[in-house]
């Protein structure tokens, strides 16, 4: 009796999922292709308002849409040419920067997915860190079945994960280009350094953090020091820790190695227990991409710019005038 039940409940379920599957499509179709208000969708679907906002964003998140747009505009490619210029940049990615106020990562998580799409190739290792804009250019990045690539998680994770798991991006990542990925499944940050040296030698990351030692690329973003960074609203690191971070005269942190605005360690125990790969590593990656933006990363990223000195930077056009008006030497 249980066998034919259980069978029907799954032809049910089947049943039920296509449908929302379908419903998802259509609601996107309308709102992207037909550009019906969400208003007229839902009359149309005959649902609310607030499902239809439901069903564009998890269409989103599947990445069952793709936004792509044609042209430049001249006065971002003039910003663009300037950042090459002064921070010796291979490339610079300038977005334009959405209204006053807004934070600008949703826009620098799509041009990290249109630069990746074209970017990512076969036969490459490509080594990541993680962070919230990184997790979201995911929608935005082609998906292709490559050959022969490894994905190489550059940091450990965290044990809690709430609303999202920024250290979700490697593996997501590795999907979407049908590559293999190597993971760092331990903490970011451990007790001690008999805890950090036990996991490398006896529990087999050894093996991933030496695949840093040959990255093809490299993708980062940056972590702001203020106490509404993503570092600290999760609860990662104390509130007290952050203040003595600060008092070293940290302005930020890059894979959670935490730096002053001149682009040099900062003298604090949390730098001696990170499980990430070697810097030295990153640092002699063929390409290195830094993408972040926002008033409150201005100081991490120009101190990053000097610690990583990356080949391409992408960020929006606030954040690229800032780092221009800025006339300190690198």
């Amino acid at each position: 009796m249980a066998g034919p039940n259980g069978s029907a409940s799954s032809e049910r379920a089947a049943e039920i999922g296509s449908r929302a599957d379908r419903m998802r499509v259509r609601a996107a179709w309308m709102y992207y292709v037909e550009q019906m208000t969400q208003n007229d969708i839902a009359t149309a679907l005959g649902i609310g308002r607030v499902s239809v906002v439901r069903l564009l964003a998890e269409a989103r998140n599947r990445s069952e849409v793709r936004i792509s747009v044609a042209g430049e505009l001249a006065e971002l490619t003039q910003i663009e040419r300037a950042l090459e210029a002064r921070f010796t940049l291979e490339t610079a990615i300038v977005v334009p920067a959405p209204g006053a106020g807004r934070d600008p990562s949703p826009v620098i998580s799509a041009a990290i997915g249109a630069y990746l799409s074209k970017t990512v190739a076969s036969g490459m290792t490509v080594g990541l860190g993680w962070g919230r804009t990184l997790l979201d250019s995911l929608p935005f990045t082609d998906a292709q079945p490559l050959d022969d690539l490894r994905v190489v998680s550059l940091l450990g994770g965290i044990s809690q994960a709430h609303r999202f798991n920024p250290a979700e991006f490697a593996w997501r990542f590795a999907q979407i280009f049908n590559g293999d990925a190597f993971l760092l499944t331990a903490p970011a940050i451990v007790d001690s350094l008999a805890t950090k040296t036990a996991l490398i030698e006896h529990c087999g990351l050894r093996s991933t953090l030496d695949m840093a030692a040959h990255l093809d690329l490299v993708v980062l973003s940056v972590g702001g020091i203020a106490a509404n960074a993503t570092t600290y609203r999760t609860g990662y690191i104390a509130e007290e820790d952050r203040l003595s971070l600060q008092e070293a005269g940290a302005v930020g942190d890059l894979l959670f190695h935490f730096i002053d605005r001149d682009g040099t360690l900062v003298d604090h125990p949390i730098n001696s227990l990170i499980m990430s790969a070697d810097m030295a590593s990153i640092r002699g990656a063929a390409r290195r991409v830094v993408a972040s933006g926002g008033p409150d990363k201005i100081d991490i990223l120009r101190a990053s710019l000097a610690f990583v000195r990356p080949s391409v930077l992408i960020t929006d056009e606030l954040t690229a005038t800032s780092l221009l008006d800025q006339t300190a030497d690198i």
